[in-house]
């Protein structure tokens, strides 16, 4: 699809800016008694009706502003009788539109702060037109799936939505000779495709692009409803047209108390960046992250030579700018990454610590105290730790054994990373002295994925993969890991595993969820131990209790009466199944527990990225209910690591915060080009200020 036609379908009709009277009813006479006793302005509110002068309820009003140092938007959710207020805004000027599920966009206006304006939104002028402001996961779910469905989909979801918004208009309108050229773009890509089973993947997309093309559509979503209307959303840009911005952190989840109102950390894992925000002056920027001894070649490029061994493996991954053979791309080189950041984390201190590659991945490059054990000895690891130090702007590089991805602290200060398919490791702060290099090997420590499986007290089984999620238990010291594809079976099948593991007793177990959950990805625990799991590839939401389990020891079927699933909420994949066995059409990439309330909505309430759908999905596990809270600007939206702060707790909920970020790969297909921070705050009502 043309970016003319996404313009045109995009584009809607005026909007008619009008002196407003007291038609905002008491909410407008509240808050502008407020105003004028306080001496301040700073909210725009007002009205959305229909050309019939009925009011539009569940519509988006979302004011934005270039003038401060960091384009800025505001986004709302009007009542029942279309009514708005966008609370707390800078100073600074204003263009005020309305977006709507059934209505075209309107027109952006100039507003000032402590304007009151009556809006008229009109209806889309089709089917089509209305369509395209639909969240991807609509788009995906018309996709007719080739056998074995279920595993397929489970496999298309995790391999191309790990980059992707898959539905979004840069997707659904290939052509089938033009798609298979796409694939080539990216190694990556070109890969997936060819596990995928290249024709097969050709067919199913070739198939779903015609009928969008010849006019299919989704259902109409519906629009929100309930605490869905009491949010605000708010977004700064940070970063560059080419920043893949993968994660973000606002405090330490021990004490989301710690650091109010202060910066918030990024990491551009395709240039080489910590990105920061400050949210109080409206400023971002980056920071170069460095590698060791020179060390330069970009993240696609690199290779791996076992120790002892003559044989390179090339290890690169290959995304934006990395073709495979016969591939072409506009962006050759665009990724410049040796370092490849990824995951940042605050310490009780100050430091941002991260996961980055600070060498080359070969075994000879191991530190020397490494190549005692085999299991790191004679197997492949990725990336190392670091950390930043943003009061004197210092960074220290840290090498470690084992390879790292995801990182967290528990509640002794030790920190546990994920990102190695063989142990799980940690490294303790308190051991290391960067002026004492002896203190490397004494600060760090891991532990091999071995269990039981059969009952005998002792560990006997390898379950290699690669670990993915992973966070300790605050409540009783054990670590919990995900691997979303380390389950024996078919090449398609995408069960994966969690693990415990207990650092007293040095021991692991591991447990598999019951079909059809597959691909665990995300994983937090809360406080009162209960695992929860966000399932890429089927689309669920899993809920773990060990308590419940009869038997600990296996390699890890042996406790489905552990096991909860949610699936979470819209359209479903066309799967054919029984109904129980169907799949969401949704993307979780990762998921996050809000152990102190930092939303606003109690303690322990679950949050699930709606990668797929534009939306975090707050779930509460006392009604088992889903609230889906909607990002309708700017078009695909792809959430990953969440965190939540508590700026002022005598400040209700102004005071505290949901804190994410956009990061598409590349974030050149985004409705609007650029990664943002983006900040979710939960109000007591649509009108509150």
């Amino acid at each position: 699809m043309n970016k003319t036609l996404v313009a045109a379908l995009l584009a809607g009709s005026t909007m008619i800016v009008l002196a407003c009277d007291a038609g905002s009813g008491a909410a407008t006479e509240r808050n502008a008694a407020e105003a004028a006793a306080s001496g301040t302005a700073d909210f725009i509110e007002g009205q959305v009706k229909g050309p019939d002068g009925a009011p539009e309820a569940g519509v988006w009003v979302i004011a934005e502003t270039s003038s401060l140092d960091t384009p800025y938007r505001k986004i709302v959710v009007t009542d029942d009788a279309g009514r708005f207020v966008i609370p707390e805004l800078p100073e600074a000027d204003y263009k005020v539109w309305v977006r709507g599920y059934g209505l075209a966009d309107s027109s952006r206006v100039a507003a000032e702060r402590g304007g009151m304006l009556d809006l008229v939104a009109e209806p889309a002028a089709s089917e089509q037109a209305a369509a395209a402001i639909y969240p991807a996961n609509y788009w995906l779910s018309l996709m007719e799936l080739p056998e074995p469905k279920a595993d397929w989909s489970n496999y298309f979801k995790l391999g191309c939505q790990l980059c992707h918004q898959m539905g979004s208009a840069m997707t659904r309108h290939f052509g089938r000779e033009q798609l298979d050229e796409g694939l080539k773009k990216a190694s990556y890509m070109d890969v997936t495709a060819n596990g995928l089973g290249r024709e097969v993947l050709l067919d199913v997309m070739a198939d779903w692009s015609g009928r969008i093309n010849a006019g299919e559509v989704p259902p109409q979503p519906p629009r929100p409803t309930g605490a869905a209307r009491n949010v605000v959303i708010t977004q700064w840009d940070w970063g560059d047209g080419f920043a893949y911005v993968h994660d973000l952190v606002a405090t330490d989840k021990r004490d989301p108390n710690r650091y109010p109102n202060g910066r918030l950390f990024g990491v551009d894992i395709g240039n080489d960046r910590v990105l920061t925000l400050d949210p109080i002056n409206h400023r971002a920027d980056m920071i170069d992250v460095p590698t060791r001894d020179g060390f330069d070649t970009p993240w696609c490029e690199q290779t791996y030579q076992p120790l002892g061994s003559d044989d390179v493996i090339d290890v690169g991954l290959g995304s934006l700018g990395c073709p495979a053979e016969g591939g072409e791309t506009p962006f050759h080189g665009r990724y410049h990454n040796p370092a490849n950041p990824h995951n940042p984390m605050l310490d009780d201190t100050g430091r941002v610590w991260l996961t980055t590659q600070i060498r080359r991945e070969w075994g000879q490059d191991l530190p020397e105290f490494c190549k005692d054990d085999p299991v790191i000895a004679e197997n492949y690891h990725h990336r190392q730790l670091g950390w930043y130090d943003p009061e004197h702007g210092e960074f220290e590089l840290i090498d470690t054994c084992y390879g790292t991805h995801h990182l967290q602290f528990d509640t002794d200060g030790v920190l546990w990373t994920s990102g190695d398919s063989h142990v799980i490791g940690w490294f303790d702060p308190s051991r290391y002295d960067p002026e004492r290099p002896e203190t490397l090997a004494q600060a760090q420590g891991w532990s091999e994925l071995v269990v039981d499986s059969n009952g005998d007290g002792e560990a006997d089984t390898a379950l290699e993969g690669f670990i993915y999620g992973m966070n300790p238990a605050l409540s009783d010291g054990s670590v919990w890991i995900s691997q979303p594809g380390g389950a024996p079976g078919a090449p398609l099948d995408f069960r994966g595993r969690i693990s415990r593991y207990d650092p007293e007793r040095d021991r692991h177990e591991a447990y598999i969820a019951p079909r059809p959950a597959a691909g665990p990805r995300g994983l937090d625990v809360d406080s009162n131990g209960i695992v929860w799991v966000a399932f890429g590839g089927s689309g669920h939401l899993g809920r773990f209790d060990r308590s419940q389990c009869q038997q600990h020891w296996g390699l890890g079927e042996q406790c489905p009466e552990g096991w909860t699933l949610y699936r979470s909420p819209g359209p479903q994949m066309r799967s054919g199944d029984a109904p129980e066995q169907r799949q969401s059409a949704d993307f979780h990439y990762y998921l996050w527990v809000d152990l102190f309330g930092t939303l606003g909505m109690g303690d322990n309430l679950i949050i699930l990225n709606g990668t797929g759908s534009d939306s975090l999905l707050a779930f509460d596990p006392e009604s088992e209910a889903f609230t889906v809270i909607r990002v309708p600007y700017p078009l695909n939206t792809f959430t990953r690591l969440l965190d939540g702060r508590i700026d002022d707790p005598d400040a209700g909920w102004k005071g505290r915060a949901l804190w994410f970020n956009n990061a598409l790969d590349p974030v050149l297909h985004s409705e609007h080009p650029s990664s943002y921070v983006g900040k979710v705050q939960m109000r007591p009502d649509p009108l509150a200020r």
